[in-house]
C-alpha cells in the first residue's frame, strides 16, 4: 500500500467523468487499498478516484462504522433532504453548507466482484453522495448554498 498524491481544485482530471471499471484485477485493489491509506492519512471520510488522478469510478468511505469500498456505485434510492457543512480533500480550508439526500440506497460492486447494495443515512448518505459526485466531474463547492469559515482546518474532509 501507499499513500498517493491528492489532486487538487484546478486540475482538470476533478472535473470529469469517470470509466466504469470493466475488470476487477490487482491494479483496481492495489488502487482501492492506495486510496483507502491515502484517505485515513489525509483524515478524511471519504475519497474518489479521480481524488488521486484515476478516471475510474471508485470510491472508499469510512464515517466510523467500517471502510466501504465502491466500484461502479450508482444511487438507487433517495429521499428526504439535509443540509450540512461539508469539505474536501480536493479543496482543502473552503467548507460549505450543501443539501444533500437524508437517505440513499448505493448499488456497487465490491472487491471480489460481487454485486450488492448499502444503505446511509445522515453522514453516510452524503459521504456517498459528495463521493459519487466526483465520479461524474462535480466538485462539492459547486453546490454550496452558503460558505462557512473555520477558525482551524480540524473539520473531517470527505
Amino acid at each position: 500500500m501507499a499513500i498517493r498524491n491528492i489532486v487538487k481544485k484546478g486540475d482538470e482530471v476533478l472535473n470529469k467523468r469517470c470509466k466504469e471499471v470493466k475488470e476487477i484485477n490487482t491494479r483496481v485493489l492495489e488502487l482501492l487499498d492506495d486510496m483507502t491509506e491515502t484517505m485515513y492519512e489525509g483524515n478524511g471520510v471519504g475519497l474518489a478516484a479521480p481524488q488521486v488522478g484515476i478516471l475510474k469510478r471508485i470510491a472508499v468511505i469510512d464515517v466510523g462504522d467500517g471502510l466501504l469500498e465502491l466500484i461502479n456505485p450508482v444511487i438507487i434510492e433517495s429521499e428526504g433532504e439535509q443540509i450540512e457543512v461539508e469539505g474536501c480533500l480536493s479543496v482543502p480550508g473552503v467548507y460549505g453548507k450543501v443539501k444533500r439526500p437524508q437517505r440513499v440506497v448505493v448499488e456497487y460492486l465490491n472487491r471480489d466482484g460481487e454485486k450488492t447494495h448499502t444503505e446511509g443515512t445522515g453522514i453516510k448518505a452524503i459521504c456517498i453522495s459528495h463521493e459519487l459526485d466526483h465520479l461524474d466531474g462535480v466538485l462539492f463547492d459547486e453546490k454550496v448554498i452558503e460558505f462557512v469559515e473555520y477558525e482551524n482546518d480540524e473539520k473531517e474532509k470527505d
